[in-house]
């Protein structure tokens, strides 16, 4: 099972760099501006259900599997097809014998008692065989679903926050949960029974023409007229089903956004306003699945009613064959088991064929988010940083100037150079916009100056592995994020193999073990969805003491006391100042008081430096950062 799995996953692999490689250069995908949508898409728009061949990289490590299924399926179909042909024998040889000799003899009795064992027997083959089938497809549906959601999940977390930027998260987990769900369906079961419904289909019209092919003549040339109606109704059947799968995704999307900003949407009493527009999106969603669901019965019916009404004409025409003497009962018993076997495969065709069609547009879907390529890769050949100095790293910006791509008609940074030595702390400050957090993303490259290199020791990030670079920077955000663990899985996030001794005493540093200690089952204890059972200092301090317990050589410190009361804040001050040792720091802080002790201070606005040197020596200049300051400590000292 593991060799599986791995095998499964390479698949996933493979299958994006497949779904890349296909995509159209020139079409934008409907995830984002940056990838392009695979050529599957195109192909879809024809009406054909090629894009299910997407699917073959998932479906190729399990060959053996498929072929247990097919030599099942074999089995199973030749068994069912064997079933008429002993009726024929019961009746000709067993009841027609003993009507003609006007008695039942011993040679009749054995007979029909030989045909029901053997009846018996194909039953029991039938069943084994079923079995068998439907656990190994079953098997093979649940495998495949499983390397599939492994395979997109793994494909969305390497995506840059570009991709983020303008792709909801609940339109991914829709993808990664409810289009898998229908490809499992597929691969599970209509696979299968598409398979095992054509052998049928064709076997029984072999056998029709075996036992007359007159009336199988006239039977098939009204089954074609069949066809005509069942395309057209399909086509329209797959049109929907992708237009349904989109609005339940629009859905998820919005309910996914609604709740995680719950106590937003209860602050201004938007309970009913946000229930209202979830309700729309789900009507409207119902309202397409329910002109899917009108088509799909009606091409159900349109099939039914054709396919039974020509075998209907046809047996009737049999039925005068018999009395003309022209077919014996058992031939007409035969082709009408034979008959029925080819309409119910028809019929069976036709579900799977819906089936099909809500697949091809699952797929379609998450070919599209497997060909989105982030914009941030690591080389083909990483370079490596030199052994870790004593006092931190260093790091520089070479005239760097970068443009979001969301807003591509203003520059956040503009020509900016700055050197930073080895063990400097060097604290940003400016107002909101000037350009400060976007100096962290370009650090720890979320996304890449359009011009311009950013190095990290001497070497241009954009030359490092992704993981060397983030493994030696750490950060804490401004925006903390707790994730539903306890405290000590929490920190233990800043490094995987940290013992529960260095998870304590990075969590000392922060001033953040005496509270953890203080909780119901200390280290132990369960912080809730988001860390909602911590308060805002808390959480801020375990992100602290995981930053802490990370051990980089350069620190980022993005407004990292600012949700602390006076007494945490002298507490994580104090420890961030003993953390500062060994190791260079940035410190982004709108509160002044936090950065007085930099080494350096970069004053920045409009995505420029505009003032560099120390507390004092910029008060003395009397420009931004003299103006921030008599700000702040003017209204300190009014508010005391």
């Amino acid at each position: 099972m593991t060799n599986s799995t791995a095998a499964g996953k390479n698949a996933g692999t493979n299958v994006g760099t497949h779904a890349s490689l296909s995509a159209s250069s020139s079409a934008s995908s409907t995830l984002g501006s940056t990838p392009a949508a695979p050529s599957t898409a195109r192909v879809a728009e024809k009406g054909s259900l090629a894009t299910l061949r997407g699917l073959l990289p998932f479906l190729a490590p399990y060959k053996r599997r498929f072929a247990m299924a097919g030599l099942a399926l074999l089995v199973a179909a030749a068994a069912t097809l064997a079933i008429p042909a002993a009726f024929k024998q019961m009746i000709d040889l067993g009841f027609g014998a003993a009507a003609g000799a006007g008695s039942v003899g011993d040679k009749s009795i054995k007979h029909v008692d030989l045909v029901f064992l053997a009846l018996f027997g194909l039953a029991t083959v039938l069943a084994l065989a079923t079995a068998a089938r439907f656990y190994t497809v079953s098997w093979l549906g649940e495998r495949v679903t499983t390397d599939i959601r492994d395979a997109v999940y793994r494909h969305v977390v390497t995506q840059s926050p570009e991709f983020f930027e303008t792709t909801q998260t609940g339109e991914v987990l829709s993808r990664i949960t409810t289009d898998t769900t229908l490809i499992q369906a597929v691969v599970g079961t209509s696979i299968s029974m598409a398979l095992r419904n054509s052998l049928l289909f064709i076997g029984g019209l072999v056998m029709l023409f075996v036992t007359s092919p007159k009336l199988s003549a006239i039977i098939i040339g009204l089954l074609v007229l069949t066809v005509l109606p069942i395309i057209i109704f399909g086509r329209r059947v797959r049109k929907l089903s992708r237009d349904s799968q989109d609005r339940v995704a629009d859905a998820s999307a919005m309910a996914g956004e609604i709740l995680n900003a719950m106590p937003t949407v209860q602050a201004f009493t938007h309970e009913q306003i946000e229930s209202r527009r979830f309700t729309a999106s789900v009507e409207g969603a119902f309202q397409t699945a329910m002109r899917r669901i009108r088509a799909r019965a009606m091409l159900t019916m349109i099939a039914i009613v054709l396919v039974f009404g020509a075998i209907v004409f046809v047996l009737w025409l049999g039925a005068h064959a018999v009395l003309n003497g022209e077919m014996t009962g058992g031939d007409l018993g035969q082709f009408i088991l034979y008959a029925s076997i080819v309409a119910g495969a028809i019929g069976a065709l036709s579900e799977v064929m819906g089936d099909a069609q809500r697949a091809a547009g699952a797929t379609e879907r998450l070919l599209e988010l497997m060909a989105v390529k982030s914009a941030i890769e690591g080389p083909a050949t990483p370079l490596a940083l030199p052994p870790r100095a004593a006092n931190g790293a260093s790091l520089s910006l070479e005239d760097v100037t970068f443009l979001y791509p969301s807003r591509p008609e203003s520059a956040a940074l503009t020509s900016l150079s700055l050197d930073i030595r080895p063990g400097e702390t060097v604290a940003v400050v400016g107002p909101s916009g000037a350009g400060k957090t976007t100096l962290f993303q370009l650090f720890l490259r979320f996304y890449d100056p359009q011009h311009g290199a950013i190095k990290l020791d001497g070497v241009d990030i954009r030359q490092l592995d992704l993981h060397t670079l983030r493994g030696a920077i750490g950060i804490v955000p401004q925006d903390t994020v707790i994730f539903s663990a306890n405290a000590m899985e929490n920190i233990r996030y800043g490094r995987a193999d940290a013992s529960d001794a260095d998870v304590i005493a990075a969590a000392k540093m922060a001033a953040a073990h005496e509270f953890i200690e203080r909780l119901p089952q200390g280290y132990q204890s369960f912080l809730g969805e988001r860390g909602v059972r911590l308060s805002g200092g808390q959480r801020q301090r375990i992100a602290i003491a995981r930053a802490l317990l990370k051990n980089p050589p350069l620190l980022l410190l993005d407004e990292a006391t600012s949700a602390l009361d006076a007494e945490s804040e002298r507490l994580v001050q104090s420890a961030l100042e003993a953390a500062m040792v060994g190791r260079t720091t940035v410190i982004i802080a709108h509160r002044l008081a936090t950065v007085q002790r930099a080494d350096r201070i970069i004053v920045m606005e409009d995505g420029r430096i505009v003032e560099t040197g120390t507390h004092a020596a910029l008060v003395a200049l009397g420009g931004i950062y003299a103006n921030l300051a008599a700000l702040q400590f003017h209204s300190g000292l009014a508010a005391h």
